[in-house]
Protein backbone atom coordinates (compact mmCIF):
# COMPACT_ATOMS: atom_id res chain seq x y z
CA UNK A 1 0.00 0.00 0.00
CA UNK A 2 1.47 3.32 -1.00
CA UNK A 3 1.73 5.86 2.05
CA UNK A 4 -0.90 8.49 2.43
CA UNK A 5 0.74 11.89 2.19
CA UNK A 6 -1.23 15.19 2.13
CA UNK A 7 0.06 18.37 1.07
CA UNK A 8 0.71 21.21 3.55
CA UNK A 9 -1.85 23.89 2.94
CA UNK A 10 -0.68 27.47 3.55
CA UNK A 11 -3.08 30.72 3.28
CA UNK A 12 -2.02 33.25 0.61
CA UNK A 13 -0.34 36.25 3.28
CA UNK A 14 1.79 33.26 4.73
CA UNK A 15 2.50 31.54 1.64
CA UNK A 16 3.70 34.90 0.12
CA UNK A 17 5.76 35.23 3.21
CA UNK A 18 7.14 32.05 3.22
CA UNK A 19 8.23 31.68 -0.34
CA UNK A 20 11.57 30.72 -0.51
CA UNK A 21 10.44 27.44 2.22
CA UNK A 22 7.63 26.68 0.17
CA UNK A 23 10.12 26.34 -2.95
CA UNK A 24 12.60 24.40 -0.92
CA UNK A 25 9.84 21.93 -0.04
CA UNK A 26 9.35 21.52 -3.56
CA UNK A 27 12.72 21.12 -5.09
CA UNK A 28 12.34 18.45 -2.11
CA UNK A 29 9.34 16.87 -3.69
CA UNK A 30 6.59 18.13 -1.62
CA UNK A 31 3.37 20.21 -2.77
CA UNK A 32 1.63 23.31 -1.21
CA UNK A 33 -1.81 23.71 -1.54
CA UNK A 34 -2.46 27.85 -1.60
CA UNK A 35 -5.37 29.07 -0.24
CA UNK A 36 -7.71 32.47 -0.25
CA UNK A 37 -10.39 32.29 2.60
CA UNK A 38 -10.09 28.98 2.93
CA UNK A 39 -10.61 27.82 -0.58
CA UNK A 40 -7.36 25.91 -2.47
CA UNK A 41 -6.67 28.29 -5.37
CA UNK A 42 -3.01 27.10 -6.59
CA UNK A 43 -0.59 24.46 -5.87
CA UNK A 44 3.33 24.73 -6.17
CA UNK A 45 4.58 20.98 -6.80
CA UNK A 46 8.02 19.74 -7.72
CA UNK A 47 9.01 20.99 -11.25
CA UNK A 48 9.50 17.42 -12.17
CA UNK A 49 5.81 16.76 -11.80
CA UNK A 50 4.51 19.69 -14.04
CA UNK A 51 7.10 18.99 -16.95
CA UNK A 52 4.99 15.16 -16.95
CA UNK A 53 2.02 17.43 -17.87
CA UNK A 54 -0.50 15.11 -16.29
CA UNK A 55 -2.79 16.48 -13.59
CA UNK A 56 -2.36 16.59 -9.97
CA UNK A 57 -4.23 13.67 -8.53
CA UNK A 58 -7.97 14.04 -6.84
CA UNK A 59 -6.46 12.43 -4.04
CA UNK A 60 -5.10 15.26 -3.17
CA UNK A 61 -8.02 16.76 -2.30
CA UNK A 62 -10.14 14.11 -0.43
CA UNK A 63 -12.40 14.97 1.68
CA UNK A 64 -12.40 18.79 1.07
CA UNK A 65 -15.86 18.87 0.34
CA UNK A 66 -17.00 16.21 2.79
CA UNK A 67 -21.04 17.70 4.41
CA UNK A 68 -20.86 20.00 1.71
CA UNK A 69 -24.16 19.19 0.00
CA UNK A 70 -25.70 18.32 3.52
CA UNK A 71 -26.93 14.89 4.71
CA UNK A 72 -29.19 14.33 1.47
CA UNK A 73 -27.15 15.89 -1.71
CA UNK A 74 -29.87 14.17 -4.09
CA UNK A 75 -32.51 16.78 -2.58
CA UNK A 76 -30.14 19.88 -2.30
CA UNK A 77 -29.38 19.00 -6.09
CA UNK A 78 -32.82 18.49 -7.12
CA UNK A 79 -33.69 21.93 -5.41
CA UNK A 80 -31.05 23.69 -7.12
CA UNK A 81 -32.52 22.40 -10.60
CA UNK A 82 -35.89 23.46 -9.60
CA UNK A 83 -34.58 27.13 -8.86
CA UNK A 84 -33.14 27.12 -12.73
CA UNK A 85 -36.42 26.04 -13.77
CA UNK A 86 -38.29 29.13 -12.93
Amino acid sequence: MKPSYRPAAKGAEEARQQLPAILADAAAGRTTIITRHGRAVAAVVPAAAARQNKPASLLLLAGSGKGMWGKNSAQVIDKLRDEWDR
